[in-house]
């Protein structure tokens, strides 16, 4: 016997809070990578970023300069 969806739902509608969130969690990341596997991702992005700005091969703007474009933009 195959059990439906609607039953699934009657389940975990039936689960304590904490063990609702743990499922909710659980099906979200199947449906996406992994929470580890974008903090991996963004970590390899920021240290090519910070290699490139040490190489000199990034360029650099002045804070003000980038508020002021900023405040422009918004306008």
């Amino acid at each position: 016997m195959q059990t439906s969806l609607k039953q699934i739902e009657e389940q975990a509608l039936g689960l304590n809070s904490e063990d609702r969130a743990k499922l909710a969690e659980v099906m979200l990341e199947s449906l996406s990578p992994s929470l580890a596997e974008v903090e991996a991702a963004w970590a390899q992005e920021i240290a090519e970023r910070v290699a490139a700005y040490d190489k000199g091969e990034m360029p650099v703007f002045a804070a003000e300069d980038v508020f002021a474009e900023a405040k422009r933009i918004i306008r």
